[in-house]
């Protein structure tokens, strides 16, 4: 409208002067060309952050109108965005949760939101996958003063009670220091500038000093401009949140100082007897020494500090005969593992899988780790009936390797029945199967092809439950 107005007042104004200096007897003068309109100014910039908060959502896509945002394709739980650049204006906002059969469902909107110029605007989804939601929080755009970080703190963590939170000097005695904060779930403090240094971050239920979190001593470096948000914690350990630090760059974690690790370790060598498995000679004493682990045993998941370690695996008839002698393992803060003892006792090697046993409200998740030897290649079928003549596998080829064993990752499957059968690559003619399964929204299981009892084939499968960590 702006542009028709200007048009027409140089219009208007061309015709007025005309008409001044023409009389009947002269010509008419030409009318002179209106000069172009000056191009409209840019939109000015707004920034936009989108966080993954919700703990039993799978990944999600992110919308604005009918397209992807700035590739956000997939993301996952605990992971922020970097900063995205937009025009200031309106635009409608839509997550989609990404379900089993390549689905997608609508959890939140589409929400029109406006962004103004030379603002910020975090977009949390927050809550449970039944009561998803959308907060939003605006901050204006400025510069983080020298020498100071600027942190903003935000309660997503949707099973945690209201929260006192202290942020301290790291050797602060925390009865005499003062909250920073008391929120509740959705609640959120004001950007804050500190100067620039080591601090630590404790969080008691509201009124209490019962630590529940404590983040050891972190460095909050000069310029730093962050948000943190306390998160349902799905990693190792028992405190109820880990923190997530959301920068302009992206995101990562903040473990409890206390988390540590949780490993399983899986006898799954045919030909070897029970064994005994030693962490560091058994001389750390937060490190478990299993004894008599049997062919197709687990030890269930075993808390073990952060750090480096080296494992023996022993005859547990005779320590002096060692199998494994001090294999490197180094489990980080915070993850799940599972160690699977394999392939044939004279060529032993130890494998070492990143678990993620977050349970989904939307699907079941099943991984299947290829662990017998003897089989060499194979093809992998999850059908919904027992007769896969007229199917393709779901898996072609998977190859027996060692140390580093083949997978299929984590498989989000629909809540049912499923038949998983195994066969030669290439081949029609079950290995292992049809084996019926049932499964439920929630259930996490890692299936482990192993040799036949004593080695060889046929091969079989041990089903471990991963959502007991």
């Amino acid at each position: 409208m702006q542009g028709i107005t200007k048009l027409l007042t140089i219009s208007l104004m061309t015709a007025a002067l005309t008409g001044c200096w023409l009389d009947d007897d002269d010509d008419p003068a030409p009318v002179p060309t209106p000069t172009p309109e000056q191009p409209a100014p840019e939109p000015a910039d707004a920034f936009v952050r989108i966080t993954h908060a919700v703990a039993d959502a799978p990944g999600v896509n992110i919308l604005a109108g009918n397209s992807i945002l700035a590739g956000l394709e997939n993301v996952d739980y605990q992971v922020s965005s970097p900063w995205i650049t937009v025009d200031e204006g309106s635009y409608d906002i839509q997550v989609d949760a990404r379900l089993p059969g390549d689905n997608l469902a609508a959890v939140i909107g589409p929400v029109s939101l406006t962004f103004t110029a030379d603002k910020s605007y975090d977009i949390l989804a927050v809550g449970k996958v039944e009561t998803i939601e959308p907060l939003v929080i605006e901050n204006d755009v400025t510069d983080v003063s020298a020498g100071n970080a600027r942190v903003q703190v935000v309660h997503g963590a949707a099973d945690a009670p209201a929260v006192d939170i202290y942020v301290t000097a790291p050797d602060d005695d925390l009865s005499s220091a003062q909250a920073l904060a008391t929120l509740a779930f959705k609640q959120y403090t004001a950007q804050m500038e500190v100067s620039a240094g080591d601090y630590r971050i404790r969080i008691t239920p509201a009124g209490s000093l019962d630590v529940v979190f404590d983040s050891g001593t972190v460095t909050l470096p000069d310029g730093l401009d962050a948000m943190v948000t306390a998160t349902d914690n799905v990693g190792a350990g028992s405190a109820p949140v880990s923190l997530l630090l959301s920068t302009p760059e992206g995101s990562s974690l903040i473990w409890d100082a206390n988390a540590g690790a949780h490993l399983r370790v899986v006898h799954g060598v045919a030909d070897a007897p029970a064994v005994d498995i030693l962490l560091n000679n058994a001389t750390t004493p937060a490190a478990p020494t299993l004894d008599a682990l049997a062919f197709k045993q687990d030890s269930g998941y075993l808390p073990v500090a952060a750090g480096d370690y080296l494992v023996d695996v022993l005859a547990d008839a005779d320590n002096s005969l060692v199998v494994i002698d001090d294999a490197e393992l180094m489990p980080a803060q915070g993850m799940i593992y599972t160690v699977i003892a394999h392939n044939q006792l004279a060529d032993i090697a130890l494998g070492v899988l990143a678990d993620t046993p977050r349970s989904l409200a939307t699907a079941a998740k099943v991984r299947i780790v290829h662990a017998s030897p003897t089989a060499g290649d194979v093809d992998i079928y999850v059908t919904q009936d027992d007769d896969i003549s007229d199917d393709a596998p779901a898996f072609s080829a998977v190859p027996f390797s060692s140390p580093d064993l083949a997978t299929t990752g984590y498989v989000e499957l629909a809540e049912g029945s499923y038949y998983v059968t195994v066969t030669g690559a290439g081949s029609k003619d079950a290995a292992i199967g049809p084996l019926m399964l049932e499964f439920t929204a929630g259930q996490v299981f890692t299936a482990i092809a192993l040799d036949g009892d004593g080695g060889g084939l046929p091969p079989q499968v041990i089903l471990l439950d991963d959502s007991q960590p």
